[in-house]
This record gives C-alpha cells, sequence and structure tokens, in this order.
C-alpha cells in the first residue's frame, strides 16, 4: 500500500485539486438543478433552495461515498454513471421521507436533467482530454 492507504502508485492516483474541482462542479451542477427548478414553477428561488436542495446534495455525497468518486473523479462511465443514479435515486428517497413531492414527472425531469448535468462534464472533459492527446 502507498500512501494515504491507496494501492494505487501515487502518480496513477488523481491530484486532490482535481477531487475538489470535480466535487465543486457536482455541487454547483446540483444546486443549479434546484435553483431552475423552483425559477420554473414561480417560486422564489432563494427561499426555498436549501428545501429543494438537501435531498439531491444528500443523495450526491453518498453517490460519491458508494462509487468511491475520488478515485476516478472524472470517468463519465465508472464515476458518472453511478454518481448520478445514486444521486437521483437517494434524492428522491429523501424527498419522500421528508414529506417533499416525488410525482413521476417530475422523476423523469430530475433524472434527465441530473444525468445531463452529472455525466454530462465528465463526458465533456474526458471528450477533450482525448482530443488532446492526439
Amino acid at each position: 500500500m502507498t500512501a494515504a492507504g491507496s494501492t494505487a502508485p501515487a502518480d496513477e492516483r488523481p491530484a486532490r485539486r482535481a477531487v475538489l474541482i470535480a466535487v465543486a462542479i457536482d455541487v454547483v451542477l446540483v444546486i443549479a438543478f434546484a435553483a431552475i427548478g423552483r425559477a420554473s414553477h414561480d417560486s422564489d428561488v432563494w427561499t426555498g433552495l436549501w428545501q429543494t436542495a438537501w435531498p439531491f446534495l444528500g443523495g450526491l455525497a453518498a453517490g460519491w461515498l458508494v462509487t468511491l468518486a475520488w478515485r476516478a473523479p472524472a470517468a463519465p462511465v465508472r464515476t458518472g454513471l453511478g454518481v448520478w443514479a445514486v444521486t437521483l435515486g437517494g434524492g428522491m428517497l429523501l424527498r419522500a421521507v421528508s414529506g417533499q413531492g416525488t410525482a413521476l414527472p417530475f422523476i423523469i425531469v430530475a433524472a434527465v436533467t441530473l444525468f445531463v448535468a452529472l455525466v454530462g462534464w465528465r463526458a465533456i472533459d474526458f471528450a477533450v482530454r482525448r482530443a488532446r492527446r492526439r
């Protein structure tokens, strides 16, 4: 084992900065999802933003833990799909147990929007990195 309890050599692990950037991007995108959703329903975005966002932020945290996302934070398939699925499922579960709505149309919109956000930025990053290597 190498430093920090990882079996990967230090030069193969993502830099701490890359992990922090990936976490920040995910958090900003989940908050933006909640803000856009509130705004689209003529709600006061700022007043209820935390109420709308917290279940999905909790799901996002669980997604990072379940997928061990810090090992490959920008991987669209290995990390992105898992983080998306757990964020969506966990977010809906937390909304349900806290008495918030989980109507089927909302689940569909949330699934598509969070997929585009959480997997999309990783896919773009992957494509850019691949193009730069050529």
